[in-house]
């Protein structure tokens, strides 16, 4: 059994996001990625931030790595991973988020990460996660099948079990507790994998870095022309609020970075640039709003798959 290998994962995950940035400004009419480097002064480590303004397709997408080091793990890694206290540590990883301007096109995130985690005088904790899940405002069944294909076929080739488990570790880790509604229309979420080695890991990782593209691309190419009123951008900006909501009450990613002294403008790079809240606000019945809700806001096997 291979160890882990920290360079090798680091050279992945900078390829994965030099050909995720191409694909996307592919997609775009006009505007390309701006790139700033940082580092985490005093505290090791540092990343690369790319984010991309105002385009014709995309209002807003950012696509980041980092490669962050610390004397010890926060509480957000430690309060469900004790055996990590008093480790020092990196994480790396590509983060994204990506805001289309058209409401017909979704919103859609993807991660990687590689956690290592060690002490002198005992055995390295390393361990994957990441996944990619799509967040529509105007949902199409064909859009939500070809996506859940894709999230599938990355998985396929490690187990007829991994998809399934994880499509619904995916619709359980992004559901907005205090709304009871799910985030969007799910995708797939894996922490904490380290069984079967770190090649076998790092392959199943590769596979789902790989197939995000190939997942999200083709949709985007079906809707950007769609053509769409203020009615649908002001459902899409009340729709982004839920993502906010999300993304700073419940996700592990924010506030991990946030305790680790991350820097603060990549964390935050997946907060959508116009949002809006109306209070106790409701579809109106019949419309493409509440299709939405009734439809595709469901924890549903889109795959006709026994889960």
């Amino acid at each position: 059994m291979s160890a882990a290998n920290v360079q090798q994962v680091r050279e992945y995950f900078l390829a994965l996001q030099d050909s995720i940035c191409a694909a996307l400004e592919g997609l775009e009419e006009r505007g390309s990625f701006v790139e700033e480097c940082w580092e985490r002064a005093g505290l090791g480590g540092g990343g690369r931030t790319r984010v991309l303004e105002n385009g014709e397709t995309f209002e807003q997408a950012g696509v980041n790595f980092s490669h962050v080091k610390g004397e010890s793990l926060p509480s957000s890694a430690t309060d469900h991973r004790p055996e990590l206290i008093g480790r020092h540590f990196e994480a790396l990883g590509v983060s994204l988020v990506i805001h289309p301007r058209n409401p017909f096109v979704p919103t859609s995130h993807a991660n990687v990460r590689f956690f290592i985690a060690e002490k002198k005088g005992e055995e390295p904790i390393w361990w994957f996660g990441g996944g990619f899940d799509l967040t529509p405002y105007y949902a199409y069944l064909e859009d939500v099948v070809h996506w859940h294909k894709q999230a599938k076929e990355a998985c396929d080739p490690f187990g007829e079990e991994v998809y399934p488990y994880y499509k619904k570790w995916c619709d359980d880790y992004f559901y907005l507790k205090h709304r009871q509604e799910p985030r969007g229309v799910g995708g797939l979420f894996f922490d904490d994998l380290n069984v079967g080695g770190f090649d076998h890991c790092f392959k199943l990782t590769k596979s789902v870095g790989d197939h995000f593209i190939p997942a999200y691309a083709p949709i985007v190419k079906r809707r950007q022309g769609q053509s769409f009123t203020d009615k649908e951008i002001s459902f899409q900006h009340y729709r982004r609020g839920r993502y906010v909501e999300f993304n700073l009450v419940w996700d592990r990613g924010t506030l991990f970075g946030l305790q680790t002294g991350g820097r603060t403008e990549s964390i935050l790079m997946s907060l959508p640039p116009k949002v809006s809240w109306r209070y106790n606000w409701e579809p109106e019945a019949g419309s493409p709003e509440k299709a939405l809700y009734d439809t595709f806001l469901q924890k549903k096997d889109w795959l006709g798959l026994n889960e």
